[in-house]
């Protein structure tokens, strides 16, 4: 039986996905067979594991901390908004329909619980200590009958809770209290700690504050953790693309990634953002643009939506004004799509649009279906034509998530991108198109992550601006993985940890006394039942 600890928030996007990756990454180094969790994510930044399961991003991080391949078991339940609070639904990585927020908060969510359990119970069994996630704040009067992700699984378990409050946002303290005070009493017992998170400034100022929670909530704080700079760890939804948004004056190479209404898998860019020689940013409409030298268009949960969304928003028409001034626009996924001439939906899988004109940068036709097409994939790119050169990478890496079928309309384009392998089995796909000249787009998420690709259209468009090429000097992959370790050292450093230890050696002997009484009560209530 497993040891528990579990992070809840005082609100969304207060670092609760950091510290469990953190959390991770100090147990696995300490040898410790350590797993994240989190029941419920509700996010369009997902990733596909190894078997063809679609999983939320924050999980796969976490696993990545922990030494793991990322499982389905790790994020049970996924929730995709898809618009007029509307969502697919994933359960253990396969959707199970569209359904809206009254019909699932309402209806299916405790019905989902049951996958909930049976996760948590297979992880239970496989590692001695799992590291669980909330979501928002375990405090929402009008969500918690119905909320499976925060003090459901908590009670379930008999886990000890660390509150976190994002101090850099303001009223850190308040929101500690408040949060406490809407708990009742069973909630209240559960929480163990507090924790204070990205702190600027001296530690030491902050004692008296402490001292006021500690008295006033009869709660240790476990620590205040420092504000970290550009961690380079992925970020779970994009409420963090807010902080992106400024047009950067700096940098050989500006990179305007479109923030369309329904954006998915921003993550796909970021391994551009930390080229030294790049600022990327985000764009919502057509005043934000500037004058970018690329613009990517990303993935999308709506793509017809979405792309009446450029149109309406003026967005459309500055996409084409670059691209005929010569300078290159790139798509992946749903921005793929985007580039083609038409985006046809006859089922209304995304949405009530039977089809929807393209920006026609590609010639391409794209007709969606029922079934969803999730996939770990390998490939190449061979003579991708792009800005006056040609690219050629042998062994890309990275997933496919798309409901769309793409059909080639014009004989002009051209077709490089060759998918090699889907979920182990040989195979031969084409997966992306280029119009020789300045646009190209595919289905490969991740393309980006592969240091030669990535280099190699930098350069590309280095060399179109008259600036020299540069060396690939970076391994994604390593930097990833030491971006774990200074957020494992920084939080370390900043936890008390004996404390930490003592709260989660707790937990496993209160979950067999749940069971016990849970066991007792069984047996008397069949007695009853007799």
């Amino acid at each position: 039986m497993a040891n528990y600890i579990m992070m809840m928030g005082t609100s969304s996007h207060v670092g609760k996905s950091i510290l469990t990756t953190a959390l991770c990454r100090i147990l696995y180094r300490q040898g410790r067979r350590v797993v994240p969790f989190k029941a419920q994510n509700m996010a369009l930044n997902s990733y596909v594991t190894r078997d063809g399961d679609e999983m939320g991003r924050a999980q796969v991080a976490q696993a990545e901390a922990a030494g793991l391949e990322p499982v389905a078991d790790m994020n049970p339940v996924l929730l995709k908004p898809t618009g007029n609070s509307c969502s697919q639904v994933i359960i253990m990585g396969k959707p199970v329909g569209n359904m809206s927020a009254r019909e699932y908060h309402k209806g299916y969510s405790l019905k989902a619980f049951g996958a909930v359990k049976d996760a948590l119970a297979r992880l239970d069994r496989e590692y001695d200590t799992i590291v669980i996630e909330g979501a928002g704040s375990p405090a929402e009067i009008n969500l918690k009958a119905n909320d499976i992700v925060n003090m459901r699984v908590a009670k379930h378990l008999q886990a000890p809770v660390l509150l976190i409050a994002d101090i850099d946002r303001g009223g850190a303290l308040a929101s500690l209290v408040g949060t406490l005070e809407l708990l009742d009493e069973e909630e209240r017992a559960l929480v163990k700690g507090l924790v204070i998170n990205k702190f600027r400034g001296d530690v030491t100022l902050l004692t008296p504050a402490i001292d006021f929670l500690e008295e006033k909530t009869g709660k240790p704080v476990l620590g205040v953790i420092p504000h970290i700079e550009q961690m380079g760890i992925d970020d779970e939804d994009s409420v963090s693309l807010q902080e992106k948004m400024a047009v950067p004056e700096d940098g050989d190479v500006k990179i305007a990634v479109i923030q369309t209404p329904k954006i998915s898998n921003f993550t796909d860019f970021d391994a551009l953002s930390h080229e030294q020689d790049v600022s990327l940013y985000y764009v919502k409409d057509s005043d934000g643009l500037g004058q970018p030298d690329v613009i990517m268009l990303p993935g999308s949960k709506n793509t017809t939506e979405d792309m009446l969304y450029l149109r309406k928003s003026g967005l459309a028409d500055l996409i084409l004004a670059h691209e005929a001034a010569g300078k290159p626009v790139i798509g992946i996924c749903g921005g793929y799509q985007m580039l083609g001439e038409l985006i046809c939906d006859p089922e209304h899988t995304e949405s009530e649009n039977d089809e929807v004109e393209g920006l026609g940068l590609l010639g391409m036709k794209t007709v969606f279906a029922k079934e969803k097409l999730t996939s770990q994939v390998r490939g190449m790119c061979r003579d991708l034509p792009f800005m006056g050169q040609y690219i050629s990478a042998d062994d890309l890496r990275g997933y496919e998530i798309h409901m769309g079928h793409t059909e080639f309309t014009r004989a002009g384009d051209e077709h490089p991108f060759m998918i090699t392998e889907r979920r182990n089995a040989a195979c031969e796909s084409v997966e992306g198109t280029a119009n020789g000249i300045n646009v190209f787009g595919t289905y490969i998420h991740g393309v980006f992550d592969n240091d030669k690709f990535r280099r190699s259209v930098l350069n590309a468009v280095r060399i179109s601006k008259g600036l020299e090429p540069l060396a690939n000097t970076r391994n994604t992959a390593a930097e990833k993985q030491q971006a774990y370790e200074h957020l494992a050292d920084v939080v370390e450093e900043a936890l008390d940890m004996d404390k930490l230890f003592e709260i989660m050696g707790e937990s496993c002997g209160n979950r067999q006394m749940a069971d016990g009484q849970e066991a007792a009560q069984n047996v008397h209530q069949a007695g009853e039942n007799v």
